[in-house]
């Protein structure tokens, strides 16, 4: 059974590093949350390592502009690693070939296809029509707020032509401020069920973590899983993904799952009971929101 605590504080001794997800934990979508900016920066003054872990299609320089631009200061993380870094360097060593057809927002979603220096001999990616498509790269809708059935015809048609689908982003939605947006892990569930293949690499998949322990090494500091401490509001991202690298995981049940949980400053202790073993998992410890 979880273990419901009132603060960070209390257990954050016991490990070196933290592995902490940013929506939902330390910022909304729109502006930090100030509670977890103080406890991220009282952790490092005690010489904790705290390495942002985020599911962001956006390369690391663009989660850390993100993050200046919400307010998040820099003396609160020490490095980051992103779902979309993990997908580049696939992308970049061919894994839905070398023309492919790209969903996502312009604006937003452009950093994805700059050069990865880290890959040897990278293939030459070119962005093309679905029609003329080796694969497809997904960092998310054209229109998160958009019924996700719109997608429906043209990733039936990819599925028919055998393609790949490379998810920069496999969480299913996200909250920005007080608006939940679909992501590219529910096009990705949606392409899955109709038959076709979805490639992965952000939690709660492996290739985020060996992302964010070659960020720590870059660091030069070697951490045991027993002693990684893993913070995030997905049951299914952050939670599963944790458990299933042997690391503990402090579910922060405020964020997505806030309404299940009966959140408002802490969980309910029945329906985060009822919520775990609904999703038939449990975190070492869970509290309301990160401070």
């Amino acid at each position: 059974m979880t273990q419901i605590i009132a603060a960070l504080s209390e257990i954050s001794d016991r490990y070196q590093t933290l592995f902490v997800d940013l929506w939902g934990c330390v910022h909304d979508g729109v502006r930090a949350m100030p509670e977890a900016v103080a406890a991220l920066q009282s952790y490092r003054r005690t010489s904790g390592t705290v390495v942002l872990v985020t599911n962001s299609p956006k390369p690391r320089a663009g989660v850390q502009q993100q993050l200046g631009q919400f307010g998040v200061p820099d003396d609160a993380w020490d490095t980051i690693a992103t779902s979309g870094d993990s997908a580049r360097a696939a992308m970049f060593r061919g894994a839905v070939g070398e023309k492919v057809w790209f969903m996502g927002e312009e604006d937003r979603d452009a950093g994805f296809f700059e050069p990865l220096a880290v890959i040897h001999d990278p293939v030459s990616v070119t962005r093309v029509p679905l029609e003329e498509a080796d694969g497809i790269v997904c960092c998310g809708p054209f229109d998160p707020m958009a019924d996700l059935d719109e997608n429906r015809p043209q990733l039936l048609y990819a599925k028919q032509k055998g393609l790949k689908l490379l998810c920069a982003n496999p969480d299913i939605v996200v909250d920005r401020g007080d608006e939940r947006e679909w992501c590219a892990g529910a096009l990705a569930r949606m392409y899955t069920e109709m038959g076709g293949e979805s490639l992965y690499f952000g939690k709660p998949h492996p290739p985020i973590y060996d992302l964010a322990r070659r960020r720590l090494a870059e660091l030069d500091r070697m951490v045991p899983d027993s002693a990684i401490l893993a913070i995030g509001d997905g049951i299914h991202t952050d939670v599963l993904g944790a458990i299933g690298e042997d690391i503990d995981a402090l579910f922060i049940t405020g964020g997505l799952a806030a309404a299940e949980t009966g959140t408002t400053d802490q969980p309910d202790p029945d329906a985060l009971d009822a919520y775990l073993q609904k999703e038939m998992t449990s975190p070492r410890y869970s509290i309301g929101k990160l401070r």
